[in-house]
């Protein structure tokens, strides 16, 4: 089973990138949040942890930024109905200590936002993690750097909502919304995350 990889970053989208180790190029599935941490394609050597999912016709691979994220993603696919797909989608709207509150707190309202987890979803994913996941804040990591505000994060924020399954006016209007209420300097990390808020309104 393949639990790390580090190399150079060819090509990435919002859920998935090719990496390059030692001339072979790996295709990995990501969460948004790793997607946006990530350096320019070809300007810097990255490190991910990775979880191998082994099916009958598939072997996939999964690329997390951080440790909690890949445990996490774990603790989903290990609840019944939860697939990568629907794991990947928790991670990229909600963060690990975010999540980790909505579980403490019983808040299924957290998870309802995401595309493509209704109520009964929601509330089995947190039936489930109430006695699986910590209890412990997560310290955030690190973040990428931004650039000025608007440019061409927000056609970035927009095509990564798109690819999350939102419609593209909606999530066009609602990044326009989110920004307005950022400080200059934002990174895109920072403008998806208020525009997921102003999306669940």
């Amino acid at each position: 089973m393949i639990g790390r990889l580090a190399g150079h970053v060819i090509e990435a989208r919002p859920d998935e990138l090719v990496l390059d180790v030692g001339g072979v190029g790996y295709l990995v599935k990501i969460p948004l949040s790793t997607f946006c941490r990530l350096p320019e394609a070809g300007t810097g050597a990255v490190a991910l942890h990775i979880h191998t999912h082994v099916r009958e016709d598939a072997i996939q691979l999964f690329g997390f930024w951080t440790p909690e994220e890949r445990a996490l993603f774990e603790r989903l696919i290990a609840i019944s109905g939860i697939g990568p797909r629907i794991a990947l989608a928790v991670l990229s709207g909600v963060a690990v200590d975010e999540l980790e509150a909505a579980v403490r707190d019983a808040d299924r309202a957290v998870l309802e936002r995401i595309p493509g987890i209704g109520r009964k979803t929601a509330e089995r994913v947190l039936l489930e993690l109430r006695d699986r996941i910590g209890t412990r804040r997560v310290p955030a990591s690190a973040r990428a750097g931004a650039g000025p505000a608007g440019a061409p994060l927000d056609g970035d924020a927009v095509s990564a909502l798109v690819n999350l399954g939102y419609p593209e006016p909606f999530a066009s209007d609602a990044v326009a919304t989110a920004r307005r209420g950022l400080p200059p300097g934002a990174t895109i990390e920072d403008l998806l995350r208020a525009t997921l808020r102003v999306l669940s309104r």
